[in-house]
C-alpha cells in the first residue's frame, strides 16, 4: 500500500478543478443523520432522573468554565480576566423557556460561540433541564423540577 498511486492532502491533483486534491463539499450536501439530529432539536425528551444526570455532566464539562458550577456567571474564565456570563437566576432568563437555553448553546449569544459540533441535540436539551434544575434549586423550589425538559 505504501508504494501504490494515490491523493495525499495538500498534493497536486491533475483530474480535479485548480489542481488541488483538498475539495470543498459540493453546495447543498446533507449528512446523513442531519434530519434526526434537526428531529431531536424540536422535540425535548420527557425529564427524568437519567435525563438531569447526563444534564449535569455535560454542564459540568463544557459550561462551568464560565457559568460555574451554581449558574451563577461565577466560573474560572472570569477569574482570568474574561467578561462574566449572565447568572441563571435572573428573572429574565429564570422566566426563558428552555427552548432558549437549546438555542443559544445551539447557536452561541453575545460572546458565547456555538457548542453545535460538540454537544448532541439531546445533550443540549439535557443541559436545559439541568439548568432548569438550577434555576429552581437556587429559589428553593427544587419540588418543582418536573416536566418536559425543564419547561
Amino acid at each position: 500500500m505504501v508504494e501504490q498511486p494515490k491523493l495525499k492532502p495538500y498534493s497536486s491533483a491533475e483530474a480535479f478543478d485548480q489542481n488541488a486534491e483538498a475539495r470543498a463539499i459540493p453546495f447543498g450536501t446533507v449528512a446523513r443523520d442531519e434530519p434526526e439530529r434537526i428531529a431531536a432539536l424540536r422535540t425535548p425528551p420527557k425529564v427524568d432522573a437519567a435525563l438531569l444526570d447526563r444534564g449535569r455532566a455535560q454542564y459540568e464539562i463544557y459550561c462551568t468554565p464560565c457559568h460555574g458550577l451554581a449558574g451563577r456567571g461565577d466560573g474560572i474564565i472570569v477569574e482570568r480576566g474574561f467578561p462574566p456570563p449572565p447568572s441563571y437566576m435572573e428573572p429574565r432568563l429564570r422566566a426563558a423557556p428552555a427552548e432558549h437555553f437549546v438555542d443559544v448553546i445551539t447557536n452561541g449569544w453575545g460572546v458565547m460561540y456555538s457548542y453545535a459540533a460538540r454537544v448532541e441535540p439531546r445533550d443540549r436539551w439535557a443541559i436545559a433541564a439541568y439548568i432548569r434544575a438550577l434555576q429552581l434549586a437556587g429559589a428553593g423550589e427544587m419540588a418543582d423540577a418536573g416536566g418536559e425538559a425543564g419547561r
